[in-house]
């Protein structure tokens, strides 16, 4: 439990919980934040793991900051529907049609701040999900609703913000076919549903970079999620990073390959962390076909290429969990019972991986929801260990159904063991912090209480029946930071 147990906060502080380096902007150095999607497709109208609308979201928002640094929201601009809580959807805000009213079908403007500034009280940053690759249409193909920022400025798109390639100009029932008043080629690959932005035109940039300010100045995000990042050169979201200075940026650039990936944080000039898509691929395979040996510093990711520092690791998200329309990005297959003890045993494997892995861990919410304790407790060991996005990780083993590794954090070491063939040596000077049907992680013994205390986090310490413990808002640890019920 983020900032109470174990640790933490080697990094508090509200105005930062890890430094910036200068040449990096949104790219957080020795980072040891944990990320939560807080949302799943269509997750504003589903309860299967819960709503995730802002006054669901506002109900949970003491577990939340408790456990996480980071929150990424759904897009919250207005994306279609009446006035009210009645919205469209809108392809759950991917396909919005107005960035500067965030009103949505996840919320009003007024429950987004109130959920803000709730998590904000206990240190969690919020990051917007921007999407500006693309924008949705007003009435027809091409006319658009206004975009106004106050006094930061008021953009009117037409025709000629569109790229050139886009479909609007060749379907014969579009309002702008044929049309020569139009944008430049695109710099990326084009998403059908939408029209395309132009974002060599000095306009469209000019409107991104407001855009993104205002998000950080007068919404209150404090970093960003950028959405299909394929479809734009990177150098441009550098642009916008470089004009909004956000604490984190992460891209999806959804590509299989990690050159591809590391060009996209090579264009970008390395402004932004990225998703690690091949990683997610490997820790896949790994538990769905018992390949334990793709988790030994596979060399598709960017661990494997030295660049934890730029990865932001994940197991399933909005796009690959339960969609019908991609049925083959499902971690372990399509509409799994996570309930199944398999199924279960796969999910905290996999979560236990990330957490105790280089990069910026983002956990999935239904995992979150189904399995709680398990992955608070995982977070809990991360942080009081104090590993981080460049942690050193030294494979031990990965044969068959097992994986060993040691990973360095700020404070301690932890060992990881997983599979049913692990390991059940316990390294000297460790004690068990974590295990389950098929991982067990030892964390290398120490000050847990001084761990808990550091960085202006307090507690009380007390004697009982001659040991010592921290008591910490009602709840009682020992000094290895492990909570004790009475």
């Amino acid at each position: 439990m983020k900032k109470i147990i174990l640790s933490v906060l080697s990094c508090l502080l509200f105005a930062g919980a890890c430094p910036l380096r200068a040449e990096n902007i949104g790219v957080p150095a020795e980072c040891e934040d944990v990320m939560l999607q807080c949302f799943y497709w269509d997750s504003y109208k589903l309860t299967k793991y819960g709503k995730t609308r802002w006054t669901d979201l506002m109900a949970d928002s003491t577990a939340i900051r408790e456990n996480f640094d980071l929150v990424w929201f759904p897009p919250s601009g207005y994306a279609g529907g009446d006035a009210g809580d009645n919205y469209a959807a809108g392809g759950v805000g991917y396909y919005h049609r107005q960035v500067s009213l965030q009103n949505s079908a996840w919320g009003t403007r007024i429950n987004l701040d109130k959920l803000i500034k709730a998590l904000h009280r206990g240190g969690t940053k919020c990051l917007a999900d921007i999407v500006i690759n693309h924008r949705n249409n007003k009435s027809n193909w091409c006319d658009f609703f206004e975009d106004s920022f106050g006094l930061a400025g008021r953009f009117q798109f037409t025709e000629k913000h569109i790229c050139r390639g886009d479909e609007c100009f060749t379907k014969s029932e579009s309002t702008c076919y044929g049309s020569t008043n139009k944008g430049a080629a695109d710099t990326g690959t084009n998403d059908a549903g939408c029209r395309d932005l132009d974002h060599s035109n000095e306009y469209v940039q000019e409107w991104a970079k407001t855009y993104v300010k205002w998000m950080i100045e007068k919404v209150g995000y404090d970093g960003f999620r950028y959405d299909m990042t394929r479809g734009y050169d990177g150098k441009y979201l550098s642009m916008y990073n470089e004009a909004a200075q956000p604490y984190l940026s992460v891209s999806e650039f959804w590509m299989d390959n990690v050159s591809d990936q590391i060009a996209h944080l090579k264009a970008a000039n390395y402004n932004t962390m990225i998703f690690d898509f091949p990683l997610k691929w490997a820790i896949g395979n790994a538990f769905k076909n018992g390949i334990y040996s793709q988790l030994k510093n596979p060399s598709n990711s960017l661990r494997g290429k030295g660049l934890g520092k730029y990865a932001v690791t994940f197991i399933d998200n909005h796009d690959t969990f339960e969609r019908s329309d991609n049925q083959g990005g499902e971690f372990i297959k399509y509409n799994a019972d996570l309930g199944n003890a398999d199924v279960k045993s796969k999910i905290l494997q996999a979560n236990a991986y990330i957490l105790m892995m280089p990069g910026v861990p983002c956990v999935f919410w239904p995992h979150w929801k189904s399995y709680t304790e398990e992955i608070n407790r995982l977070i809990a060991i991360r942080k009081l260990a104090g590993i981080h996005s460049e942690s050193v990780v030294t494979d031990e083993e990965s044969a068959g159904y097992k994986y060993g590794a040691t990973i360095q954090g700020h404070h301690r070491r932890v060992y990881l063991r997983l599979g049913k063939n692990r390991d059940m040596t316990q390294p000297a000077n460790t004690y068990v912090a974590a295990q389950g049907s098929e991982y067990t992680i030892y964390v290398e013994t120490g000050e847990g209480i001084e761990d808990v205390q550091r960085d202006h986090v307090q507690g009380t310490k007390v004697l009982k029946d001659g040991q010592l413990y921290l008591m910490y808002k009602g709840t009682m640890y020992d000094v290895q930071g492990r909570r004790i019920d009475d």
